[in-house]
């Protein structure tokens, strides 16, 4: 019976596995194979002189990536990986793999990242790009664990809408029908509506689609978001509940993925809470004095100046008090000074990670700053109905999973986080 290659000890007596063939050195009268499943690599010999007929046939008819069939005694074997080798009664090819392999998944020949993409089901046998995605499964089930012992529902948002649900214009078109409709941007108007709803606390791991222009190490145009709100909660509430998932995704990726985080050499530390808060004009000096473009109040931030005051921070920590004319028209102004509003983003040295705020709940206002933001209101009459029948107070905010995954792990490129990357120029495979 077939078990696993990591539950095969230098103490067990006999093994069969399955998995793919990583390495072949044929010595002449030896031949090594190394066998790989998603759990690890172990060790074959086959010694042509006591092989049956079978077993030779196979070792040399078989190639690197094939998928094979391994049966025998153990041995405790002290250079082999992981410390024992398997002694082959049976070696069976179970699928072959045709050669010449589009990249090699052992590394010795690099890959460019297009190569690799367009490859990507053998880019993932690769141990080092497997640990990413075993570290992503892990986070994202941590998420679901951190909110669901907090009480919050886990709901579902439509990612076909009639609207910009963010009020800006970088929207994919789709064919529906005989009605005009496009992707979503973001689940914020429903997990607000959800507010209206007396849900109180929700939460949504989903996509999200921008139809930005870019074409950088750091930006995809459909990614996945962890967006939160909660009722009866202000900016600084939602904020705490942030940096404790932070601290929390990162204490658990620690404990469970010791393994992954070695195969890609990352000595994760857990970031210490709470994060600094530091206000938007205090930000925007920091930036002045480092980068040579120009830069002054009322600017939102280019990449060169998150990196400087990233550099100056060197952690993890929120820019707050932004001004309200370059915030989202549902950010609650300051009661004290209405050009102010109860904005945050959470930022890692590298890059933005997060946005949320305290949201507007009074219709009226609510009105006023779709307005002022040159937008319709009729064209939001959907989101804006809820607010007239008793919305709480509310904040919460979204978090991109890729952006959170690429600087936990130093990726250098937001594609090495995602198996199938969308990008202006990527829609295959």
């Amino acid at each position: 019976m077939r078990v696993p290659i990591s539950e095969v000890t230098p103490e067990t007596e006999h093994a069969e596995v399955m998995g793919w063939v990583h390495e072949i050195r044929d010595l002449g009268g030896l031949t090594f194979f190394l066998i790989r499943d998603r759990t690890g690599i172990v060790q074959t010999t086959v010694v042509k002189k006591k092989a049956s007929e079978a077993v030779l046939q196979a070792a040399k008819e078989v190639s690197r990536e094939s998928v094979v069939r391994v049966a025998g005694p153990v041995k405790a074997i002290a250079k082999a990986p992981g410390g024992r080798e398997i002694s082959p009664e049976i070696f069976e090819v179970v699928s072959p793999c045709a050669s010449p392999l589009p990249l090699d998944v052992v590394e010795k020949v690099p890959a460019d990242l297009d190569t690799r993409l367009d490859a990507r089901f053998l880019d993932v046998r690769k141990p080092r790009v497997a640990a990413i995605f075993k570290i992503r499964s892990t986070v994202t089930t941590a998420v679901y664990d951190f909110f669901h012992q907090r009480g919050f529902y886990n709901i579902t948002s439509p990612k076909v809408v009639a609207a910009a649900t963010e009020g800006g214009t970088e929207l994919f078109p789709i064919a529906y029908f005989e009605k005009e409709a496009f992707l979503n941007q973001s689940p914020q108007l429903y997990k607000q509506m959800m507010m209206a709803g007396g849900f109180e606390k929700v939460f949504e791991v989903g996509p999200i689609f921008r139809a930005e222009e870019h074409n950088t190490l750091r930006h995809l145009n459909e990614a996945t978001s962890i967006d939160v709100e909660v009722s009866f909660a202000d900016d600084k509430d939602v904020m705490v509940l942030l940096e404790d998932l932070v601290a929390h995704l990162y204490a658990t990726v620690a404990e469970e993925c010791a393994d992954a985080l070695a195969t890609l050499g990352v000595e994760l530390e857990v970031p210490e809470t709470p994060f600094p808060r530091l206000p938007y004009a205090e930000a925007i000096e920091i930036a002045a004095a480092k980068i040579d473009e120009p830069i002054k109040y009322g600017d939102d931030l280019s990449t060169a100046a998150e990196r400087a005051i990233g550099e100056e921070m060197g952690q993890h920590y929120f820019i707050v008090d932004w001004p309200t004319s370059i915030r989202p028209y549902y950010a609650m102004p300051c009661e004290d000074d209405p050009s102010i509003c109860k904005a945050f983003d959470m930022m890692h040295p590298r890059m933005e990670l997060s946005s949320g705020a305290q949201r507007i709940h009074q219709h009226d206002l609510l009105v006023e700053q779709i307005k002022a933001k040159g937008l319709s209101p009729e064209s939001f009459e959907f989101y804006l109905k809820p607010f007239e029948y008793g919305m709480p107070p509310h904040a919460g905010w979204g978090m991109g999973m890729e952006r959170f995954l690429m600087t936990m792990l130093g990726l250098k490129n937001i594609r090495e986080a995602v198996l199938f990357p969308r990008d202006r120029h990527r829609v295959v495979p």
